[in-house]
């Protein structure tokens, strides 16, 4: 999924009750009925246990929360690239604040995932970290510092020279991957904020998944990024 393919909104569904199990493929055909209401491209990420049985109830892409660098093998424990992908995986989210890895282990990720022709989506918590990662050729960079992670208060707002400077420094050494914007997003104007500082898209998380109206808020952050566009 390159830039090319426009907005794009990425819902990792963590391992909150509202989104495992059965919970997991309710919510993932509301932001499939989202995407075909708006045209915004929707990816979901529910835990590795939900990825089989997700995968075979929608069309919009399933990405993994993570995978290990750790090739099949005797790694008990560990979610091989190769596991997720014959699970139905199209892609995964690396070094989320809360499954972090070094550079060498996100660099084989990488390899790993785009191997098994997966999309990476590396979660960066800082402009130097991002533009390290950035030059390691991901898919996608989701900008994510992990002090306002899940707060409601977007990064946007609160350290909009974040999302500044990161763009700068990632566009230097890499003029292809997808630049998203992660932590605190909680309302439409979030997200509009997000993409005047340089954003494609957004990873969000509990602002939706914990959300009353899961569709109304899915659809308010599409509108979002569908106006932006247009």
């Amino acid at each position: 999924m390159k830039n090319n393919h426009g907005p794009i909104i990425i819902v990792n569904f963590k391992t909150y009750p509202e989104s495992t199990g059965k919970k997991a493929m309710e919510l993932s055909k509301i932001l499939e009925q989202v995407h075909k209401e708006t045209g915004i491209h929707m990816v979901v990420a529910p835990q590795a246990t939900d990825i089989f049985l997700v995968s075979q109830q929608v069309e919009i892409p399933v990405f993994a929360q993570h995978i290990d660098p750790q090739p099949q093998g005797a790694h008990t424990g560990h979610n091989s690239a190769e596991a997720v992908r014959e699970s139905g995986a199209q892609g995964t989210l690396l070094n989320h604040s809360e499954r972090q890895l070094g550079l060498l282990a996100i660099e084989q990720c990488i390899s790993r995932a785009r191997a098994m022709r997966m999309t990476s989506v590396v979660c960066a918590n800082n402009a130097m970290t991002s533009s390290a990662c950035a030059a390691l050729e991901p898919d996608m960079i989701a900008v994510e510092p992990p002090e306002l992670i899940g707060t409601g208060i977007a990064v946007s707002k609160a350290k909009p020279e974040v999302i500044t400077d990161t763009v700068a420094k990632i566009r230097s050494v890499n003029a292809d991957v997808v630049i998203l914007c992660g932590a605190g997003i909680s309302e439409s104007d979030d997200v509009s904020s997000a993409l005047r500082l340089g954003a494609q898209g957004i990873l969000v998380s509990s602002s939706i998944v914990k959300a009353e109206n899961q569709r109304k808020v899915a659809s308010l952050f599409a509108n979002a990024l569908l106006l932006h566009h247009e």
